[in-house]
């Protein structure tokens, strides 16, 4: 009855996504397209599958309860074994301290492996099957308020910022793109289109680029087509070896894929040396400046060699997925969701799914929400049945159709995103220097950009595939609207194109700044979450013209920092200079800091005085909190201002202070992150 209600939902959207000025490298992009574009004919599989709506059910409650095994299971182990597994003696590892949190709530309780697919589900009975990414936008910025780390929260601090997927998981400004967070939150789009791998693998590659880009989307690519895969499919190996069909075979995950592979047939009863050569060249000897415990290529094959060392028992290849070690519960979650579809959550193990005494449904038939932000607790089974209903969408949309008891699949079908313009950083144009922008994205490359209304800036062309080409002839403002079409549709949106004077930052006399060299002893003790080629040793890079990349960061980190801690950052020129514009561009932000509290601008007069330039506007809008999870690496504050006439400017800024971190950081928190300031004279 529940069951049916579920399945009477609302009219669907099938829409099209988003642009972006960088985003995926040219050959990547191609990659992939030839191979969406072959994989009929590679993976050589019939048209149509059949299941019944009882065995459907079966498996999403499978994976639903899997995913919370692996994810409370494996949460203490969390960065726990690194340069060494762990132990084998030590198994069953168990629930440890987890079983009294599991007593404590009455129920699994949330965490990031979770959450946020509970959040898709919700997002996808608001707006249909196929949210766009605007509307996934909007709902991590209302449910997602904290807890969450790497590429997720780089991600969130650029949606706050205005920018709007795949803008927000680029490489460019998203520093953290190459780490492992679509792995955490992608399952569902593989377990609501059972049967139909060509789909899950294009929406999982499509949702992946939200907080990550190149190489590290391909993870949850492969793991989203075996999670669709598994619905007729039990051999994890025949899994493993099937989903790499939807890899480009060039890709270096599916490189990572096959060598773990070829370890397991090499080592078929010894899963410690076949981890020990995996670390080796995935994580000791992985390039600097993608080396952390928490890459997505190296959490990704600890998460293969588990599935093929566990041979389908989910005891066992939880503890495996544990000993495998770096980020143990992101693994043991993903293949214990995956299991669980392969098996069914009939089939699960009671000492897992009822761990504590009393129990007589799996966790107690309870999701208890302690994690976002206005997500409500949930039955479990409920949770279940809303799912069911969603992968039935999604088969109905698609070409299938629901006859009786009986799903009939279109395994053919694949995934077309949502027609819609995305929001990432506008060109920077100056007058008289050649651009070369696009607009476009991989997601609506194909489509066709126009003018609507509005003239763009003499000198500068708009292609039909929305990329701004020219020399923009004069400095200013200009208003134009955009239309963009996928041949049925049209949709249109207004921009603002700022076309700047010349930098003078670059014919300064000098740089201005209170910590000119960063301590690299201090800056190398704390807890860094980048490769150590990203930071310059001196503040003279933020006139050098690199925006990101290895040493464009600068860290205004001393040897002792005293607390509170104001920066400044300027210059100073022989001859007088009439400015109104200065244009602030962050760098990337630890937990501990690197983001500033409060700012103002100040110029000299011709006194020698520092003075306030009095009020300011900024471009964007400055965070409207310090709170960490809006912070945005990589992105520029355009400030403007009345027109001075100085010899010197500068921008002032208190820095924050994270009380969390202070007491660890011995006082160095209070720091700021920098790649470049830009100073610019007024239109005469």
């Amino acid at each position: 009855m529940l069951l049916n209600q579920h399945l009477n939902t609302q009219p669907l959207i099938n829409l099209k996504p988003a642009p972006t000025p960088f985003e995926m490298k040219p050959i990547f992009r191609i990659s992939w397209l030839v191979c969406a574009m072959t994989l009929v004919a590679v993976v050589g599989r019939s048209a149509t599958r059949k299941i019944s709506l009882s065995e459907l059910e079966d498996k999403i409650a499978g994976a639903w309860t899997g995913q919370m095994v692996g994810n409370i299971y494996g949460l203490p182990f969390e960065n726990k074994f690194i340069d060494q597994p762990g132990n084998q003696a030590d198994w069953p590892y168990g629930y440890t301290k987890n079983l009294d949190k599991l007593a404590q709530y009455g129920g699994a309780f949330s965490d990031d492996d979770t959450d946020i697919e509970y959040m898709y589900l919700i997002l996808m009975e608001k707006y249909g099957i196929e949210p766009t990414y605007g509307q996934l936008r909007e709902g991590w910025m209302h449910h997602i308020r904290d807890r969450v780390w790497l590429a997720n929260r780089a991600a969130l601090g650029l949606m706050h910022h205005g920018f709007t997927p795949p803008f927000t998981g680029r490489r460019e400004i998203n520093p953290h793109w190459y780490q492992i967070d679509p792995q955490l939150i992608n399952e569902i789009l593989g377990y609501t289109a059972p049967g139909m791998a060509l789909y899950s693998a294009g929406k999982s590659a499509w949702a992946a680029r939200i907080t990550s880009d190149d190489w590290a989307i391909s993870p949850t690519v492969h793991y989203g087509a075996m999670y669709s895969l598994a619905f007729f499919e039990r051999d994890p190996r025949k899994l493993v070896e099937s989903a790499l069909a939807y890899l480009p075979a060039n890709d270096r995950y599916a490189a990572t894929v096959r060598d773990m592979l070829a370890l397991y047939d090499k080592y078929p009863d010894d899963w410690t040396k076949a981890r020990q050569q995996m670390a080796r060249k995935y994580y000791v000897d992985e390039p600097e400046m993608t080396k952390t415990i928490w890459n997505a290529n190296l959490n990704g094959a600890c998460g293969i060699l588990s599935l093929l060392y566990g041979k389908g028992d989910l005891q066992l290849t939880m503890d495996l997925g544990c000993a495998m070690g770096f980020d143990a519960d992101n693994q043991t979650a993903t293949i214990g969701g995956l299991l669980g579809v392969i098996c069914g959550a009939s089939a699960l193990p009671k000492a897992l799914t009822m761990p504590v005494e009393g129990w007589t449904k799996p966790f107690n038939d309870r999701y208890i929400n302690i994690t976002r932000h206005d997500l409500p607790d949930a039955s479990i089974e409920d949770m279940i049945r809303r799912t069911v209903a969603q992968a039935v969408a999604v088969v109905k949309a698609k070409g299938g159709k629901l006859s009786g008891n009986t799903l009939t699949i279109n395994t053919d079908a694949r995934f077309d995103a949502p027609l819609e313009f995305c929001i990432g950083p506008m060109p920077r144009l100056e007058r008289g220097v050649a651009t070369d922008y696009s607009f476009s994205c991989s997601a609506n490359e194909m489509h066709r950009w126009s003018v609507a209304s509005g003239s763009l800036p003499e000198g500068l062309t708009l292609t039909g595939n929305g990329r701004l080409t020219g020399a923009p002839a004069r400095a200013g403002k200009y208003d134009v609207t955009l239309a963009l079409s996928d041949g049925q549709r049209r949709i249109e949106r207004d921009f603002q194109l700022l076309v700047r004077t010349p930098n003078l930052a670059p014919s300064a006399d000098s740089v201005l700044a209170n910590v000119r060299t960063v301590n690299k002893d201090v800056l190398y003790k704390l807890w860094i979450t980048f490769g150590h080629p990203m930071y310059a040793d001196h503040v003279e890079v933020i006139r050098d013209g690199a925006l990101n990349g290895p040493g464009s960061v600068f860290y205004s980190l001393a040897a002792a920092a005293d607390i509170p801690k104001v920066d400044y950052f300027g210059y100073s020129w022989s001859e007088p200079k009439r400015i109104d514009m200065i244009a602030f561009h962050t760098g990337c932000m630890e937990e501990f800091g690197g983001w500033l509290s409060s700012l103002w601008i100040q110029y000299r007069d011709e006194q020698g005085r520092w003075k306030d330039v009095g009020g300011f506007t900024s471009t964007p809008a400055l965070p409207q909190s310090d709170n960490i999870f809006i912070q945005p690496h990589f992105v520029e504050f355009v400030l403007e201002f009345a027109p001075v006439t100085t010899t010197a400017i500068r921008i002032v800024g208190d820095t924050k202070i994270q009380e969390h971190w202070n007491k660890a950081t011995k006082g160095t928190s209070a720091f700021t992150s920098i790649t470049e300031l830009s100073v610019y004279e007024a239109i005469r």
